[in-house]
């Protein structure tokens, strides 16, 4: 009899743009190779159905369950966060809950050979899915404690207050439920320790082999990511203020390009800044990333390790990031390190007037991608897992 296996999926993993969509994509595409694999999908109102972008022939069976209406504006983000703050209740656990009998009714009989239910937020559905599976996982994108914990040192009050109090509610539920999974699959060996249980693995994020696109390099650099995102809005943010005026004076044909999309949510930040090019949705953002001479990366919160950053790679584009941007890749020579306004300014100055140290880290970064940061490269801790 062959193997099977369900995927849960908070967001469509196809097409695979986008850090949480990639990841899902990578485990969705060895799933699909190795068992007669099912999805089920959640969809937010007025996307499109999920089953047209999968891969022919991956997936077995799928199921859509479609969200309520649900506005990503601010005013109502934060009633949103109000109204889960006086409840206790971490963002996004509520948005996923409560769907056991209609996935019940399309499940009737099945059972599994491993079942794996990605981000934290659908961990809920441990015990649902317990009695349908021998082995039981959990893909954890980030470490949902931690990512509210590093927001919480990097905004001020009241919203460091109101990020603590979800890090300390993600913690509680992370400390009740990890623990009943066969299987943690982790981003990196830091957030494995910061879990420090015995059922996890690393499973690396990763993105397709793609050849380096030939591209012309243009007097540009590049940050990449969903602007939604909120530590890639306080990213954009934070170099705006703290870092483009003086590079923009530096370098007075130097273009900086903010690449994906959610423009809207970092538009106010940038404007009335010189040189400043909003790309909005791209298709490719290794290619955007081709063009550039170096990508940014001024992550100053988050979990998980950062995708942009291998993009840049596959792109054989320099890199510049914080230490928490790099943090889990294990980078090495391959990402240049800067800690403040003046080392991003000076380090980004010194790669966009030495050809020779440009050529090296972009030789680098590429070098580490093809050998550790593809899909091919990812599925092996799979396969030696037992997946």
């Amino acid at each position: 009899m062959a193997k099977s296996a369900l995927l849960l999926c908070p967001e469509a993993p196809f097409p695979a743009i986008g850090g949480g969509a990639l990841r899902t994509a990578s485990l969705a595409t060895y799933l699909g190779a190795h068992y007669d694999l099912d999805l089920i999908i959640f969809r937010e109102p007025g996307m499109p159905d999920p089953r047209l972008a999968i891969p022919a022939g991956l997936a077995r069976d799928v199921q859509v369950i479609d969200l309520p209406a649900h506005r990503k504006d601010a005013l109502n983000k934060a009633g949103r966060n109000l109204h889960r703050l006086l409840r206790n209740i971490p963002p996004h656990e509520d948005r996923f809950r409560e769907h056991e009998t209609t996935i019940e009714a399309w499940l009737g009989d099945r059972r599994y050979s491993f079942v794996c239910l990605e981000h934290f937020w659908t961990s809920t559905y441990a015990g649902f899915f317990r009695g349908r599976t021998g082995r039981l996982a959990c893909d954890l994108h980030n470490i949902e404690s931690h990512f509210y914990a590093s927001r919480a040192d990097t905004d001020s009050a009241p919203l460091s207050w109101i990020w603590r109090r979800f890090a300390a509610a993600n913690r509680v539920r992370e400390q009740q439920r990890l623990s009943d999974f066969d299987t943690l699959l982790m981003t990196s060996p830091e957030d494995a320790a910061r879990i420090d249980l015995p059922n996890t693995m690393v499973y690396p994020n990763a993105i397709p082999l793609v050849p380096v696109p030939e591209v012309p390099k243009q007097m540009a650099i590049g940050f990449s990511g969903n602007l939604e995102f909120p530590p890639n809005i306080t990213a954009v943010r934070w170099f705006a203020r703290e870092v483009w005026p003086e590079l923009a004076r530096r370098f007075p044909s130097l273009e900086w390009r903010v690449i994906g999309k959610g423009a809207e949510f970092v538009r106010e930040a940038v404007a009335g800044l010189p040189r400043v090019r909003l790309t909005g949705p791209v298709d490719d953002a290794v290619r955007e990333l081709a063009a550039v001479q170096v990508a940014v990366v001024p992550i100053q919160s988050g979990s998980g390790t950062r995708l942009k950053i291998l993009e840049a790679w596959a792109a054989r584009t320099a890199v510049v990031s914080t230490e928490l941007g790099a943090e889990g890749l294990k980078a090495g020579s391959a990402v240049r390190l800067a800690r403040d306004p003046v080392e991003f300014i000076d380090v980004i100055g010194r790669l966009l007037t030495d050809p020779v140290e440009r050529a090296r880290l972009e030789a680098a970064g590429r070098c580490l991608y093809e050998q550790r940061f593809t899909w091919p490269a990812a599925w092996r801790s799979l396969e030696s897992n037992g997946i």
